[in-house]
C-alpha cells in the first residue's frame, strides 16, 4: 500500500522551499519600505515612522509569525515536532530574509551590520550575525531532534531542558530588547507617566541614536545554554536507546 504521508525529509525539504519563498517576500517589502523611508540607503538614527504605520509593521510581524507557526503545526506530528518544525521555518525564513535583501539591494555590508530585527512590543536591535547564529542554532536543533524521533528513538524533553531552553532564549532577547528599553526609561515614557514632555524626549533619542556596542558575552552564554539543553536531551535519548536494548 502506497505511503500516504511525506517522509520527514520531504517535509524538511517543502518547509524550506515555502520559507525561503517567504524570506524573500519578506525581504521585497522590506526594500518597498526603505525605498521610501531610506531612499538613500538604511542605516541609523532612525527615520520616524507615522503611528499608523507602526501598528501596520506589528500587524505584518504577527501575521508573519503566525504564518510560519501555522506551517509548524500543519508539519508535526506531535507538539514537540510541531514546535521544532515552525522553529525551522522561522530559521530558514530569516536567513534567505537577509540573503534576498544582500542579492537585491546589496544590504547588509557585513554580518556585524546594525539592524531593526522586530517591532514587537519594542524595536529589537543587533547586528545581524545574531539573529543568523539563532536561526542556525533553531534549524539544527529541528533537524537533529526531530530525525532522531522519526527514526523511532526516544526523544524526551524534561522541565529541567525547558528552563534551560526557555532562560536562555530570554538571555538572547535581552541583548535584543535593552538598547529601546533603555530609551524608554530615559525619556520617562512609562505605562501611567506619559507626556507630552517626555513623548518629545524619546522622538529626540529615537532620531539621534546610533547603536554601538552589542552585548555579544551575553549572546554567546545564552547560545551556549542552548546548545547544551540539545546536547542534554540527545545523550539522554541515547541513553534510552541502550537502555531499551538491554531490556
Amino acid at each position: 500500500m502506497r505511503n500516504e504521508y511525506l517522509s520527514y525529509r520531504q517535509r524538511f525539504f517543502w518547509l524550506a522551499i515555502f520559507a525561503i519563498a517567504m524570506g524573500f517576500l519578506e525581504g521585497i517589502v522590506v526594500v518597498y519600505v526603505r525605498e521610501l523611508y531610506y531612499p538613500e540607503g538604511f542605516d541609523f538614527p532612525l527615520k520616524l515612522m507615522s503611528p499608523e504605520l507602526v501598528t501596520i509593521e506589528w500587524i505584518r510581524e504577527f501575521a508573519t509569525l503566525v504564518m510560519l507557526a501555522g506551517v509548524g503545526i500543519l508539519t508535526g506530528r506531535n507538539g514537540l515536532q510541531r514546535l521544532l518544525y515552525a522553529l525551522f521555518a522561522f530559521g530558514v525564513w530569516d536567513i534567505f530574509y537577509y540573503l534576498a535583501l544582500k542579492l537585491l539591494i546589496g544590504w547588509p555590508a557585513s554580518f556585524l551590520t546594525w539592524d531593526i530585527l522586530f517591532l514587537i512590543p519594542v524595536s529589537w536591535l543587533g547586528p545581524v550575525l545574531a539573529p543568523v547564529l539563532n536561526s542556525v542554532t533553531m534549524i539544527m536543533m529541528a533537524l537533529l531532534l526531530v530525525s532522531r524521533q522519526e527514526r523511532g528513538y526516544p526523544v524526551k524533553v524534561s522541565m529541567a531542558d525547558w528552563v534551560l531552553i526557555f532562560g536562555a532564549a530570554l538571555i538572547i532577547l535581552y541583548t535584543y530588547l535593552i538598547d529601546y528599553t533603555r530609551l524608554l526609561i530615559e525619556s520617562d515614557v512609562l505605562p501611567g507617566k506619559n507626556s507630552p514632555e517626555a513623548a518629545e524626549s524619546l522622538v529626540s533619542m529615537i532620531t539621534s541614536y546610533i547603536p554601538e556596542s552589542y552585548i555579544w558575552l551575553l549572546f554567546i552564554v545564552g547560545e551556549v545554554l542552548i546548545v547544551a539543553a540539545i546536547t542534554r536531551i540527545l545523550i539522554k535519548s541515547c541513553k534510552y536507546s541502550r537502555d531499551e536494548t538491554i531490556n
